[in-house]
């Protein structure tokens, strides 16, 4: 550390997590966000809440929302903040974000101390709202919510929510890596059943059992399919209630409250980039430019390679997304991909799963090895944010950086296609998949398709179309690059047929 101010040098001093199980209570948002706030200053082992400089919120999806929750949160704790409280959106991806920011300015000598954390009490909320109907159908609020604020064409083809689309890049990479349905199911099964053993070892996680990938695999009663080829246990839990936070200081603020030096854990250098929020607006679905470039930008700034990472947290959302990570990174299926347990075992609470896996990072560190690797993701695929954090101080001069690698990103990603919204002819199946409803029945099939002039357009396969469903579902042919027509319907949508 010669010739380091430590005044400059962010370290993780504490953090805390709560996954209240007990369906008797009702937890809000705010009062999960406290307990974890408070736990972090236990784990931290002095008295900080009140010396805050920053307090980064990341917003609660639950219901009812809070929109002054900084202020509430900044008040409960007591805390004197050199700014107001910031709410932030509910990507997964923020909470990475936003240590990076906390290190980057600690890094640059703005503050001194900060607070990441976040609460979701979804399952409070969907007792409520079960209380509240219980004459009436039961709803999709994230889908209704999603569908007031989507593009006209999602709405016409039904492509919403993130179970909607990202079966896209599924079905895209799996075709592209060569793998039959089984084996792109295998791959992911084996994945999440991992995933599960983290979890059962994880006194934090919602789901604590462990699942083979026989189990998840089976569309079985209690894992009925979703959206293909995703059943239940493939997708993120979010019937939760659960908070996490960090806390990240000067490393001389650390010293000077008296914080063990085994509990310091330091924060590196991190790098994002982001896609398109439109679907039908990626040069492709095969790949994440911006996940390709955030990996390998992370890495080379924190001096390290693949083989230093003693433990890693690829976002996991849906299987799609850890699987393409562990290929830019170079990861064997057989290692372990997250510390926390996963967004299916763990639980996806919102936007702040990353908050948790942060905290389980810290805690895996704080065990064994040296380097950890935060890979978050959020949106549609949209946003990746990579992070390093180590038992080892980073490096003279890796930090402050700036995390933005926007224009890497640009300058590797193809042309995005001409988008077609309203084409009819003949085309090409670039990807696709099944929405199923909650009874396990197919509710319709997507397809996005190619003109043979290579220009993009968006079809559905409606339910009537038993064949066609079963072509696209059965794992018999590769349903990718297969041709057909795209013709009008009679609801005003573009129906394909093969």
């Amino acid at each position: 550390m010669a010739g380091i101010d430590p005044g400059r040098v962010p370290v993780i001093i504490g953090v805390g997590q709560i996954s209240l199980r007990d369906d008797t209570r009702e937890p809000t948002s705010l009062e999960l966000t406290l307990e974890a706030l408070r736990r972090a200053e236990a784990d931290a082992g002095i008295a900080c809440l009140g010396r805050l400089d920053t307090l980064e919120l990341v917003r609660q999806n639950s219901w009812p929302p809070a929109e002054d929750m900084g202020e509430r949160v900044a008040a409960a704790l007591g805390a004197r903040l050199r700014q107001r409280p910031v709410v932030h959106s509910a990507h997964g991806d923020i909470p990475v974000r936003l240590i990076n920011d906390a290190a980057n300015r600690i890094a640059a000598g703005e503050i001194e101390m900060a607070a990441v954390a976040g609460g979701e009490g979804l399952r409070s909320a969907a007792q409520r709202a079960s209380r509240e109907a219980t004459t009436q159908p039961r709803r999709d609020l994230m889908r209704e919510r999603l569908q007031q604020s989507a593009a006209p064409v999602a709405v016409k083809y039904g492509l919403l929510t993130p179970t909607d689309i990202y079966p896209l890049f599924e079905n895209a990479m799996r075709a592209a890596w060569g793998q039959s349905l089984a084996e792109g199911q295998r791959e992911s099964a084996e994945i999440w059943s991992r995933f599960s053993q983290v979890a059962a070892a994880n006194p934090h996680a919602w789901i604590r059992r462990e699942h083979t990938p026989e189990e998840i695999m089976d569309p079985a009663a209690g894992n009925r399919p979703i959206a293909f080829p995703y059943p239940k246990l493939m997708v993120a839990n979010n019937a939760i209630n659960q908070g996490a936070a960090v806390l990240v200081a000067s490393l001389a603020a650390a010293r000077r409250s008296g914080v063990a030096e085994d509990r310091l854990i330091y924060v590196g250098a991190g790098a994002a980039a982001h896609e398109s929020d439109f679907f039908w607006e990626r040069a492709d679905y095969t790949r994440s430019p911006s996940l390709e470039v955030a990996v390998r930008d992370t890495l080379a700034w924190n001096g390290l390679v693949a083989s230093d990472l003693d433990h890693v947290e690829l976002y996991s959302c849906f299987p799609c997304v850890p699987k393409a990570a562990r290929r830019v990174i170079g990861l064997p299926t057989d290692r372990p991909l997250s510390v926390s347990g996963g967004l299916t075992f763990a639980g996806g609470p919102g936007g702040n799963y990353m908050t948790h896996a942060a905290a389980a990072m810290v805690e895996a560190l704080r065990r064994d090895g040296r380097h950890g690797l935060l890979l978050s993701n959020g949106g549609w695929f949209s946003d990746c944010h990579c992070l390093v954090l180590s038992r080892e101080p980073p490096c003279p001069g890796t930090l402050p950086r700036s995390h933005d690698a926007q224009a890497s990103a640009d300058a590797v990603r193809g042309a995005v296609p001409c988008f077609l919204e309203h084409y009819t002819g003949p085309g090409r199946i670039e990807t696709y998949t099944v929405i199923y409803g909650r009874d396990g029945k197919p509710a319709f099939g997507s397809v996005i398709g190619r003109t043979p002039e290579d220009a993009r357009f968006v079809a559905r396969v409606p339910t009537e179309d038993a064949a066609g469903i079963a072509l696209l579902t059965a794992g018999e042919i590769e349903p990718v690059g297969r041709a057909g027509q795209a013709v009008e319907g009679t609801d005003g949508r573009v129906f394909w047929r093969m």
